[in-house]
């Protein structure tokens, strides 16, 4: 029986993610873990408990107790708030990630997945259809640690046969949970505000394209991977996930079809300089081809989904 420990579980992908397992292997299987308090569904369908990641030994102890052979490690200072602070984004993000590949080390939690993120990627990779293997050199705290982090799992599968297992998180958008400081946050906060305003003002350029994701291909993937055959995997750093690319320009022009009077203004503002130092479209055959991974939104059905369920929210 697998016993499964989520950190990071009230942020956005933990918050679906627990559901999403739970599930699959049943609610008293999957713990919850988080600084901050979840939503009520995760502590209400089952167990929760405080849990700072950057306390090393509190973790073991949890890991030991509740015999935890599963770990996803989901803290993390995102692209945004990260260049506002630097050095304590470093600190965290780093810090979580070796806590858990020492944790995966000295027990039995030994598969441990950690989410990387397109971030990797610098102004000098190849923008558009980025490959697997390419030029890395990321100009941001974000990417920094996240390339940083590849290169540590990488090693510690390696040396300590810790199963370690990783995706490049385009930008993910859902419904649920607020953004929670990254240069794509443009994607989920545009829904809201249409809905509640009938405008909004992006922070990023009208030309600005990234590679995006619905969170429920985005989870579904993940736990994909995690239940892949380890001997097919032929990446033990992270997979490009690519999902979908599209402009602010062009979510807004999708969103104009359902709702002719919506109005998009552009102020970008720092994070403009991080999404032009990102790739506009992936290449993630690598992926499909060892786990299967597969894209189920395109952006007309993005779009219905997201209006749909964030008007019920703010009802």
């Amino acid at each position: 029986m697998e016993k499964i420990l989520v950190i990071g579980s009230s942020g956005q992908i933990g918050s679906e993610l627990v559901l999403a397992l739970r599930k699959i292997y049943g609610n008293n299987n999957v713990f919850a873990t988080d600084i901050k308090q979840p939503p009520r569904e995760i502590r209400e369908s089952g167990p929760f408990q405080i849990l700072d990641v950057l306390d090393y030994n509190n973790l073991l102890h949890f890991v030991v107790r509740f015999k935890i052979t599963q770990i996803y490690n989901l803290a993390a200072v995102l692209s945004g708030n990260a260049e506002k602070i630097p050095l304590q984004a470093w600190n965290i993000n780093m810090k979580a990630l070796m806590n858990t590949l020492e944790v995966s080390r000295q027990s039995d939690a030994k598969k441990l997945f950690w989410p990387s993120s397109i971030a990797v990627f610098g102004p000098t990779t190849p923008r558009y259809n980025t490959p697997q293997l390419t030029v890395m050199e990321p100009n941001t705290v974000y990417g920094i640690s996240k390339l940083a982090g590849e290169r540590w799992g990488e090693y510690y599968c390696k040396r300590y046969g810790v199963d370690f297992r990783s995706v490049r998180y385009p930008g993910l958008i859902s419904y649920k949970t607020e953004p929670g400081g990254g240069t794509t946050d443009y994607a989920v906060e545009i829904f809201f505000e249409a809905i509640k305003k009938g405008k909004y003002e992006s922070f990023l350029s009208e030309n600005t394209a990234l590679p995006m994701m619905f969170m429920e291909d985005a989870i579904n993937n993940t736990i994909k991977l995690m239940q892949a055959d380890g001997d097919k995997l032929s990446l033990r750093s992270a997979y490009n996930m690519a999902g979908i690319s599209f402009t602010p320009k062009e979510l807004a022009e999708a969103i104009q079809k359902r709702m002719p009077e919506f109005k998009i203004t552009y102020k970008p503002d720092f994070r403009q300089a991080i999404a032009d130092s990102w790739p506009a479209s992936i290449d993630d055959s690598t992926a499909q081809n060892d786990w299967g991974l597969k894209t189920q939104y395109h952006l007309d059905k993005l779009v219905d989904t997201m209006l749909e369920k964030v008007a019920e929210k703010l009802k």
